[in-house]
């Protein structure tokens, strides 16, 4: 029951990976950084300013577009591209995520999800097939099947009873996506939490009913780094290797890092954007807090090498004013400085997995970060 295949695996040196996704939108290369646009926007940034730090695809998020303002409403005014001037490739997740954060407001059934809107208090209920009409209304490139996330640590009863309902709701999911046209992909998401047999349940069970891609869900939500890796070491193997891998919710440039290493070609976070509105930037040094005092009357740039302009042609000095006024320019810089270096990160693996040099590569990266921010003036 496999799908066409819009994935081209164009190298790998071990377990990392290099490739092409063709979508209806464009071409995605992997490894691929999503940045999140959670309500059709990105929080601080223009789309010109994601698509000039060099992402090819963008995440948006089904429940919240779907409250607010309506997926009939995107789909008349042209579909989630048009309606937010983004253009390009996009992919929306299905809910599942915010099932599990919104929990005191749901009640699960094998049905569907019904859930209490955190708008308005109205009364909804998400499916399987109405999350994929969602989807398709919202004419996302890559639609996400509907999932059940458990939050770790959890019960083994609790986390393969998700698991299981997962599977069931897969199976639908792919029912209901039948009807998209040609280059539009759906992802099953492998489940299973922290217990690897489960995640080979999982895995065999989502190749049996066969997706466009994979993706490796319930991780990054409480666990410790070192599980997650396990469960991508026993998750990845298991996956087609002639599928796109999507770990969801990942993560940290350590994580994406250790992630590629073990065969994983798409990530996304909110943590560019959050971070730099909360004066935190991402650089070849490590994370820098930009409300440190030892940047008050630093005149030198953030990164005087980084490839992107505002790492480049602002003092720290007027970084940390900004932070520490509440400016939204403060909020707005920081938050392109780090999607350009998440950006960047990912050309520099897809360029050392293409050379066969991504262990060199994940050395002097990681020994950068632990040399730490340059000496205070």
């Amino acid at each position: 029951m496999n799908l066409p295949n819009h994935f081209e695996l164009l190298a790998t040196d071990g377990a990392a990976r290099t490739g092409r996704l063709t979508t209806p939108h464009g071409a995605v290369r992997t490894p691929a950084f999503m940045p999140v646009g959670t309500a059709g926007a990105m929080k601080g940034m223009h789309w010109r300013e994601v698509r000039d730090a060099g992402a090819d695809i963008v995440l948006g998020n089904t429940y919240h577009l779907m409250l607010r303002p309506g997926a009939e409403r995107i789909a008349g005014l042209g579909g989630l591209q048009r309606f937010t001037g983004w253009g390009g490739p996009m992919l929306t997740d299905s809910g599942g995520f915010q099932v599990m954060s919104l929990s005191e407001l749901r009640k699960v059934t094998e049905k569907a999800v019904t859930f209490r809107s955190h708008i308005d208090g109205a009364k909804v209920e998400l499916s399987p097939e109405r999350s994929i009409e969602v989807q398709r209304l919202l004419g996302s490139d890559i639609a996400m099947q509907m999932d059940e996330c458990v939050r770790l640590p959890a019960e083994r009863a609790d986390i393969e009873r998700a698991m299981q309902l997962s599977l069931r709701w897969a199976e639908r999911s792919k029912r209901a996506f039948e009807s998209a046209p040609d280059g539009y992909m759906l992802f099953g998401i492998v489940q299973g939490g922290d217990i690897p047999d489960l995640r080979h349940v999982s895995a065999r069970g989502l190749t049996g009913i066969g997706f466009h891609g994979y993706a490796i869900g319930g991780l990054a939500v409480g666990e410790p780094q070192a599980v997650m890796l396990s469960m991508i070491e026993e998750t990845a193997p298991a996956l087609p290797s002639d599928r796109p891998r999507y770990l969801m919710g990942v993560g940290t440039p350590e994580d994406i890092l250790e992630a590629v290493a073990r065969g994983v070609d798409m990530f996304d976070c909110v943590m560019p954007t959050r971070n730099g509105r909360h004066g935190m930037a991402f650089t070849r040094f490590g994370q820098i807090n930009l409300r440190n005092a030892r940047h008050i009357d630093d005149p030198r740039p953030l990164d005087e090498e980084s490839t992107w302009p505002a790492a480049r042609n602002y003092s720290r000095a007027y970084l940390h004013h900004l932070v520490r006024a509440g400016e939204t320019l403060g909020a707005m810089l920081l938050s392109e400085i780090n999607v350009a270096y998440y950006q960047e990160l990912m050309q520099g693996i897809r360029d050392a997995v293409a050379n066969g040099t991504f262990e060199d590569f994940k050395t002097k990266t990681r020994a950068g970060w632990a040399r730490g921010d340059i000496a205070p003036r």
